[in-house]
This record gives structure tokens, sequence and C-alpha cells, in this order.
């Protein structure tokens, strides 16, 4: 059993859904705790983190502690495409207690900025 802290639109609010074994402070820590490693992986070229882009589709914490992110990118073409999971892995196995962590590259549906936090569009002059 696992429990899906999904991550959708603009305000970037984890939704937890689902029974867990792991206890309920301990899965809000650790919800916590990866929302803030995600926030430290930026796109060089674009001065807003990853999670308030909306790039972080979803984030599944799986009972043995390992985490599953989808995420994608502002366009599919971006020079650093291949090392931004290799980012995102690093600062999610960080957080302590995650086991493992990988990240599947999606891109249905297609990012826009519509998925930016307000915060991303201050930092970006996006109003």
């Amino acid at each position: 059993m696992s429990t899906d802290a999904t991550i959708t639109g603009g305000t970037n609010a984890p939704t937890l859904a689902g029974a867990s074994a792991i206890p309920p402070a301990e899965l809000d820590r650790l919800t916590d705790e990866i929302v803030a490693a995600l926030k430290t992986v930026y796109d060089p070229e674009i001065p807003a983190d990853i999670y308030e882009l909306g790039l972080i589709y979803k984030v599944d914490i799986a009972d043995d502690r390992s985490v599953a992110i989808d995420m994608t990118l502002t366009a599919p073409g971006c020079p650093v495409a291949g090392e931004m999971p290799g980012w995102v892995e690093n600062a999610v196995t960080a957080v302590p207690g995650v086991q493992s962590c990988t990240v599947t590259m999606v891109f249905d549906p297609p990012w826009d900025q519509s998925r930016m936090s307000d915060e991303a569009r201050v930092a970006l002059d996006m109003w």
C-alpha cells in the first residue's frame, strides 16, 4: 500500500490520499521535507524552483519509504533534461527516512504556465 501526495495546479499543495502503514506524523514530516527538498532544485535558466513552477506532477511515498516522482519540464528540449531527474533524486534521497527515490519524466499533460504558483509568477514577473 502506498500514499500519494499528488501535487497539482498552480497551488502546489500536496494532497494525501489512501491508507498507509506509515504513522500520520511521520508521513506529514516526510511530505513536508520532500517538498522542501524539491524546492532546492532549480532549472538553471529559470529563477524559480521546480516545485513552484509546477513541474512536479506526483509524489508517491510507499510504506517502505521509497518515493516515486512523476515530473515534467517546461519544454521537452530543455538542455538539462538528462540531468534534472538525478538532481531531484539526490535531493529527495537526502531526506531522513527516505529509502530510495525514482523519478519518471512525463509529458502528459503538457506543462503550461497555469501550473505555476503565485511565488513563481512573482519571481518570473508573469502577472
